[in-house]
């Protein structure tokens, strides 16, 4: 299986890049120690962080949407969503020790991370523009409008954006192969540091032993 980026979406937006991670893990609860370093990380951020700032932050990209045709208020990058929760102290939900990663490395870096469970795609991946009025059922919030936003496509279709995941591919408990993508508009550069730091945490937190990294421009 192979991750792409479609021509279009360069043409729009040619900072545009992937970070991806390959691996297999045993998604399970989280250990102490992975809940007490996300929550320590919560409370640094939320004194690190105004909602002004967040809205700059280059990882972020908010322009990127907007070159897209997307709204980057009503469709927010999910590092932007839960850095907006933890400046207001509304707290990020604990899921599992693969989640837990996935949104610790997003809130520290400021890129939009997905997981998804490799067993649930088929053919090749792409990051392209779906047509209008294309949908997909969200994780936790019914049917989303995915029109004009960054799409990882599959043979079976839509899967994934920087926003908001589909239920189809999400990680669930149990041995799993799993596929981490860091949604980066300002360039491939910047996702080395944070693709080792997931890495090492995957390490650490998740038993992980062996995990592929790859950057796509």
């Amino acid at each position: 299986m192979t991750f792409t980026i479609s021509p279009a979406i360069k043409q729009c937006w040619p900072e545009t890049a992937l970070g991806l991670l390959l691996y297999q893990v045993q998604v399970a609860p989280s250990s102490p120690q992975l809940l007490a370093q996300f929550d320590q990380t919560v409370a640094s951020l939320a004194q690190q962080y105004t909602l002004d700032t967040i809205a700059k932050h280059p990882h972020i990209a908010r322009q990127a949407y907007k070159a897209l045709g997307a709204s980057p208020h009503e469709h927010r990058n999910a590092a932007e969503a839960m850095l907006r929760r933890v400046v207001k102290q509304a707290g990020l939900y604990h899921i599992n020790n693969v989640v837990e990663v996935n949104n610790l490395i997003s809130i520290s870096s400021g890129y939009a991370i997905g997981s998804y469970d490799l067993d649930q795609l088929q053919g090749q991946v792409v990051l392209a523009c779906p047509p209008a009025g294309a949908r997909y059922e969200g994780i936790g919030k019914g049917s989303l409008s995915i029109a004009h936003m960054p799409v990882l496509t599959d043979d079976l279709g839509p899967f994934g954006n920087p926003s908001s995941d589909s239920r189809r591919a999400m990680i669930q408990p149990g041995l799993r192969r799993v596929a981490s993508v860091l949604y980066a508009f300002d360039g491939a550069e910047g996702l080395v540091p944070w693709m080792q730091a997931f890495e090492e945490a995957l390490r650490t937190h998740c038993g992980v032993s062996s995990v592929t990294q790859q950057r796509i421009e």
